[in-house]
């Protein structure tokens, strides 16, 4: 297992970038953890599969450098890094059995056949693949190939790391869950540093002890799951994360309240941000309730409602802007002088796009933008 290092790393397809534009990777600094279970989480084309890819040694970065364990390993080819990496299809050998596949790489390295024939009969067993040790990989559907290529990656212990590039898009939604489940008991048992790539928030959060969420080439934010959920840094990540995402609203501040569409909104700290800032108020849809209470509640119509179960969703337009309402189950809503609030408490402000720290500003200190 190893520390990884990330030290100004950029990179740039084109062979002489000249702005920030032209990165698909722009410049980063940061340090994981030994022994930590990462995800790499953002929409497609936002730089996942570049930083992973650089981290593997598939790819060498413009700028920067990379370390594991304090050993500059950025020129270094992925075999030299001692790393293991499931990609997004299966690759395995088809004309090998089950068993054969996940002896392979214990073998290519010398391990003692008892050890081999111990660790490949806990893998067997952990990915349910016991039955089929003796089939020839040929044969298997889609999913079981990928179980083999898991399985590979995971029963090598000397590792510094594995890598996940959306390893279960081949897999149905029931093994989905079963499998992300198993990667969560591994890691826990074994310790190893792990970095998934996903585009799937539940598998991110679900599985990482940190999540690194990425846009347009930048690591907006690394944090629990709880922290992304309840104090995201910058607006998309309150918009990508969650279901339905956070609201965000375009606004205006002064002190302890914000104007949204002409309609005051009391704030739980005091703001100020500089003139020509774009600020915005952002609160998750289960922070806001309808209320009949005229004296803190802004009048919205409503758009839709969708019951999935649980709760309901309210679309609603306040003052032209959408919003989300979950609305718990039972509760009724009025069938006219339809009212929200938003719980001052939970109200985030942020100015272009990046959330003013409301505990400092209690403090006493002033954030302008």
């Amino acid at each position: 297992m190893a520390q990884i290092k990330l030290d100004q790393l950029a990179h740039s397809y084109y062979p002489n970038p000249k702005t920030a534009e032209d990165f698909a990777l722009k410049e980063m600094d940061y340090l994981w953890d030994d022994g930590g279970a990462y995800a790499l989480l953002g929409p497609s084309g936002c730089g996942k599969t570049t930083l992973l890819n650089i981290i593997s040694g598939l790819l060498v970065p413009s700028r920067g450098r990379i370390l594991f364990d304090g050993e500059d390993i950025t020129t270094k080819s992925p075999e030299e890094r001692n790393i293991a990496q499931v990609f997004q299809f299966p690759v395995i050998y088809d004309t090998m059995t089950v068993a054969q596949n996940l002896e392979f790489p214990l073998a290519n390295r010398g391990v003692d056949r008892g050890e081999i024939k111990k660790r490949v009969d806990e893998m067997l067993d952990t990915l349910d693949l016991g039955a089929k040790a003796n089939r020839r990989a040929r044969g298997l559907t889609a999913d079981e190939k990928q179980k083999i290529s898991l399985g590979r990656g995971l029963v090598r212990y000397d590792v510094n790391a594995i890598l996940f590039d959306e390893p279960l898009t081949v897999i149905d939604p029931h093994m989905k869950w079963q499998l992300r489940t198993k990667l969560k008991e591994l890691h826990q048992r074994f310790e190893h540093t792990m970095i998934y790539v996903t585009h799937d928030q539940t598998e991110a959060l679900t599985f990482a002890d940190k999540v690194v969420v990425m846009y347009e080439g930048e690591v907006v934010q690394i944090g629990t799951p709880e922290e992304l959920f309840e104090r995201p840094d910058h607006t998309f990540v309150g918009y990508f994360i969650g279901s339905p995402g956070m609201n965000i609203l375009p606004c205006e501040v002064d002190g302890h309240t914000a104007v949204v569409a002409g309609h005051a909104i009391a704030l739980d700290a005091e703001y100020h941000a500089s003139a020509g800032a774009r600020l915005e108020l952002g609160i998750r849809p289960e922070f806001v309730r309808f209320t009949s209470d005229t004296q803190i509640g802004i009048p919205v119509s409503i758009e839709s409602v969708d019951d999935v179960g649980r709760h309901r969703i309210a679309k609603v337009l306040l003052g032209g802007h959408a919003m989300n309402v979950i609305v718990p189950e039972g509760q009724l809503i009025a069938s006219t002088d339809h009212r929200v609030a938003l719980d001052p408490q939970r109200c985030a402000i942020y100015a272009n796009d990046h959330r003013i720290d409301a505990a400092d500003i209690k403090q006493g200190l002033r954030h302008d933008y």
